[in-house]
């Protein structure tokens, strides 16, 4: 069985207000593609994946006008995918929905949110990912009220083979200072993206505490605009949010080679699964954001990763159509785990 996290730049851009895709001209959210031109190399993508279940990052906004399960399923049948069934979890507001694209002959999903409902007061013990999280990230005896800009998306899974799992989908919010000026500003909304980011990431380590006490077998997959040495003020809080989520070697970890690697060296990731230009220095940065973490009891079930980069894996470098594709399809690659379920 092949699961994958792809996150998919302005996804929602390629659909009009009745979820049919936009093949034109028109230019799509990422520069100098069109949207026809992002939907081709979207469908090259998908198509080579060949993926079970596809945990979509940024997928296409969930509004009183748009819906994301239409907009997935109406692209998944203009390219016959046989991943052709979506699920949603809890919507938000920044049009980059977190959403499962599968395969319904070989798996069953429902969203299955866990964790007490909170008010406006919150709870500190891992609540809904919809509600409030209590925490006093710098000890000062007040808490911090902390919401996910992005919810999680819980899913009770069951495979073909009567596999039970659970798959949490994670977009953790950017880091980046967005209007900030001058230094002093950006320090400020650097150091307070970064608290937040990282209340996030314990709020979603307490779940997987809670899954991995119940001896469920878990998959945490997605983007977490994180990882160790990629930026200058994570010395400030001792560890990345990536360390957070899945744990060190005193307590139940999940396990990600290529995050292991990452941690292993802070000279520098050597895998990465995303590109961007940066028109300042003319020059791109690469970087290793999007992660599947799995539990203990799943590295006895063969698990093959991979990440479907165009320059760094030989399968993607020797077919031209699909290189090109990758490159114009996202800033992001695909990363896949083949596992015996």
């Amino acid at each position: 069985m092949r699961i994958a996290t792809y996150n998919v730049e302005w996804f929602t851009n390629l659909f009009d207000e009745q979820g049919h895709l936009l093949m034109d001209d028109g230019w799509s959210g990422r520069q100098d593609v069109t949207r026809a031109q992002q939907i081709e190399a979207l469908g090259i993508v998908f198509t080579a994946l060949d993926a079970d279940a596809i945990m979509v990052i940024e997928a296409p906004d969930e509004n009183g006008k748009r819906s994301t399960v239409a907009a997935l399923e109406t692209f998944a049948a203009a390219f016959g995918l046989r991943a052709k069934k979506a699920l949603l979890g809890f919507r938000n507001d920044t049009q980059q929905e977190i959403a499962l694209l599968y395969d319904p002959e070989a798996v069953t999903a429902r969203h299955d949110p866990l964790g007490p409902e909170t008010g406006k007061k919150g709870a500190e013990d891992a609540p809904r990912f919809d509600g409030v999280f209590r925490i006093d990230l710098d000890i000062d005896a007040t808490e911090d009220m902390v919401r996910f800009s992005k919810p999680p998306l819980e899913v009770a899974l069951e495979t073909a083979k009567g596999t039970e799992l659970r798959l949490i989908g994670a977009h953790l919010k950017s880091k980046a200072p967005h209007g900030a000026r001058g230094r002093d500003e950006v320090m400020r909304m650097s150091i307070a993206n970064r608290r937040k980011q990282l209340a996030q990431a314990i709020w979603l380590r307490r779940r997987v505490e809670g899954h991995l006490a119940a001896g469920d077998a878990l998959i945490v997959l997605g983007d977490l605009n994180d990882g160790p040495g990629l930026d200058e003020y994570e010395h400030l809080f001792g560890r990345s949010s990536v360390e957070i989520i899945m744990g060190n070697g005193a307590e139940p970890c999940l396990y990600d080679p290529h995050a292991r690697e990452a941690l292993g060296s802070r000279i520098g990731a050597a895998a990465t699964t995303s590109r961007f230009y940066l028109a300042n220095e003319k020059r791109y940065l690469q970087a290793l954001l999007d992660y599947v973490m799995i539990s203990q009891d799943l590295r006895g079930h063969d698990p093959q990763w991979r990440i479907w980069h165009p320059f760094n894996d030989v399968d993607c470098w020797s077919v031209p159509d699909l290189r090109a594709a990758l490159l114009a399809a996202s800033d992001h690659f695909p990363v896949t785990l083949d596992i015996d379920i």
